[in-house]
């Protein structure tokens, strides 16, 4: 299996698929997430581009270091993943967790940004807008958050299907609480406006962990962004509305990397 091995030791699984040559797209994951969790996504965003999927550390088969971390750790992982790639700069999706490193990362290292893909996500909890009722589900069932009431209650073995793929590699519970408290020491809502490089904000109507609201606050924030609304989606959109999610995205993309 492949692996960018960083400074600290840590071992980063990842992937590659596509053409090379091709735009680079590199993919950030959830909290608790792991590559296959983009299965549904990859095969069609690798038709045209050439897609870096890894796992963050303390996530799917990456180390799963005790030490703590920051969304800063995080940004420096996934340039490091690139560096050992060879990539000069690349378009960043990233889903939840995912989408604030890609904050942080357009932010910090804007010249290893092509495009900024923001998914499902805020700009930091503290600020973030509340899902408040929305968010209620059975206590036996809490992964039922992720998906939109109606998916769940319409589509039990595609949910079924998700739960066992990510049960392979579950995530200890001391490194989720490692990436909670890298989000609870983090917030960019004051520094949106300092975003330069093409953006995307992408949201399900549906979602009851992160709040719609907080996709229209990005778009309405960052400096020219997009805002694309998938209706009745949760928040794995990716999951339950692939292809429109992957449409949306590709042609985000082919729009930018026209312009360069």
């Amino acid at each position: 299996m492949p692996f960018s091995r960083r400074p600290d030791g840590c071992r980063l699984y990842y992937e590659l698929h596509g053409p090379e040559g091709a735009p680079p797209v590199i993919l950030l994951e959830g909290r608790g997430g792991d590559v296959p969790g983009w299965r549904r996504n990859i095969p069609h965003l690798a038709s045209r581009h050439r897609v870096i999927a890894y796992d963050f550390r303390g996530n799917g088969r990456s180390d799963k270091p005790h030490g703590k971390i920051s969304m800063r750790t995080l940004v420096e992982d996934t340039v490091g993943v690139l560096d050992d790639l060879e990539v000069r700069s690349a378009h960043v999706y990233g889903q939840s967790l995912g989408g604030m490193v890609a904050i942080e990362m357009a932010l910090s290292s804007p010249e290893r940004v092509r495009s900024l893909i923001l998914a499902a996500t805020h700009a930091g909890r503290q600020h973030a807008t509340p899902v408040g009722s929305r968010g209620k589900v059975p206590k036996d069932r809490p992964y039922l958050a992720l998906y939109s009431e109606s998916f769940a209650r319409e589509h039990p073995d595609h949910v079924a299907e998700d739960v066992q793929v990510g049960s392979q590699n579950p995530q200890p519970l001391y490194a989720g609480r490692r990436q909670w408290e890298a989000v609870e020491g983090w917030d960019a809502w004051d520094r949106l406006g300092e975003i330069s490089v093409p953006t995307l904000v992408l949201h399900g109507t549906g979602d009851r962990l992160v709040a719609v609201e907080n996709g229209q606050r990005l778009a309405q924030a960052i400096p020219g962004a997009r805002l694309v609304l998938l209706e009745g989606a949760g928040h794995l959109y990716h999951s339950e509305q692939p292809d429109a999610a992957d449409q949306a995205v590709m042609s985000f993309i082919d729009h930018v990397e026209g312009l360069r």
